[in-house]
């Protein structure tokens, strides 16, 4: 069963990693378990949106963007369509970027203090520069992965440690509420957790693991486990984070108490050690999925060695640790980055289900009648949480 297992496992980690502790944790300490269904809601639309991806790469054996392309005939659409792909993936993933690059901050900050903040971003981004530059960083990959697992793990045994109220936690996992205080906080859940940029990822990296229309059950299987897995945890963040008495957070030590009952004085460097490992392996992540994605659109060569896809992930590298620059506090750059993917889900996600119902493309594994009413209703609602926030933002209502 384990060798079975494939991409769906990097796709969970985008779940745990420091935008969605940060986003979980400010929407525990706000608003209690009110906002734990907008998390089930992102869970079940990121199993729904990344089976589609994932059956795509292995149907296909190609990238997501390669696939749009290919089926759109009319050369200046395509050119627009493009256009847009790329500048959602690029704006998306340097927003992305710096919340990654901030995470690691917010971890050395718990670790080392405030003496050397200034420093913090050009530290990260040299780190996650000399990996990706070496392009050997399998190693150090899994020991980071394994320091986020027990960063993980560890919420979800402070979540039962703080006794949580069940008739409170089900009311707010099924019962939805929201107010114009709560949007912003829920299109960032929703933008941790249904990331754009893991749906051209995962149809990229599936056609590496499989191909053959047999191993369509293993990798939807691979695909549920993992999210279900990364759901979880992230619903035992805000658990864990409604039993901190504060009103709001302001910094990396606020986020700690989140594990003080399991780890008492010693919970800031869990914290710290983990944020950090999980900022600097999303780091090394995201410029590389833009990278891909590029390669995909102009139909470059997907080497670590080659030029141009190097030019790609360093440029995304260089804007995450710029946008970290001004002295804003990590924690607002990480705000943004999830309500910025919350604001470019819907762009993507309607060139998913159109290219996932093309017969040409998919043959009899296109979309069932199910599969497209959960698909449109999903980017229904990705539109009107985008197109409020949006509203909220400038202040309309």
């Amino acid at each position: 069963m384990f060798r079975k297992m494939g991409p769906g496992v990097l796709v969970a980690a985008a779940f745990i990693g420091p935008g969605t502790v940060t986003a979980c944790t400010l929407a525990g300490v706000s608003f209690g378990y009110s906002l734990l269904w907008a998390m089930l809601l992102s869970v079940l639309a990121t199993m729904v949106l990344q089976e589609m991806s994932a059956r795509l790469g292995i149907i296909t054996q190609k990238g997501l963007a390669e696939v749009i392309k290919q089926e759109i005939s009319n050369k200046y659409l395509r050119t627009l369509v493009v256009i847009i792909i790329l500048s959602a993936i690029v704006i998306g993933n340097a927003a992305y970027e710096a919340g990654n690059i901030g995470g690691g901050i917010l971890g050395l900050e718990a670790i080392l203090g405030n003496t050397y903040t200034s420093y913090f971003p050009f530290v990260i981004g040299i780190i996650a520069f000399v990996l990706l530059y070496i392009g050997n960083y399998k190693l150090l990959e899994k020991v980071f992965i394994s320091l986020v697992i027990l960063m993980s793990f560890s919420f979800v045994l402070t979540a039962l440690l703080t006794q949580p109220n069940i008739g409170q936690v089900l009311k707010g996992l099924f019962v939805p509420k929201v107010d114009s205080e709560s949007l912003l906080t829920v299109i960032a859940l929703v933008g941790t957790t249904v990331v754009p940029y893991n749906l051209f990822l995962h149809a990229s990296l599936v056609s590496e693991k499989w191909n053959s229309k047999s191993d369509l059950k293993y990798c939807r299987r691979d695909t549920f486990i993992s999210i279900l897995f990364g759901g979880f945890v992230s619903i035992c963040i805000i658990i864990s984070a409604a039993s901190i008495d504060l009103i709001e957070v302001t910094n990396v030590m606020d986020m700690t108490k989140a594990l003080e009952p399991l780890y008492g004085a010693g919970a800031k460097y869990f914290m710290g050690i983990g944020l950090f490992a999980a900022g600097v392996t999303s780091a090394i992540t995201a410029p590389l999925a833009a990278a891909y994605v590029a390669a995909s659109c102009f139909g470059w060569k997907n080497g670590f060695k080659d030029f141009k896809f190097r030019l790609v992930w360093i440029l995304i590298l260089i804007l995450g640790v710029f946008f970290l620059s001004f002295e804003i506090r990590p924690i607002e750059v990480i705000k943004f980055a999830q309500v910025a993917n919350g604001i470019l889900l819907p762009f993507i996600a309607i060139f998913l289900l159109w290219v996932v119902n093309r017969v040409r493309v998919m043959g009899e594994n296109r979309n069932t009648i199910i599969q497209n009413t959960m698909g449109l209703t999903i980017v229904l609602l990705s539109i009107l949480l985008g197109a409020k926030s949006i509203l909220k933002v400038f202040e309309i209502f």
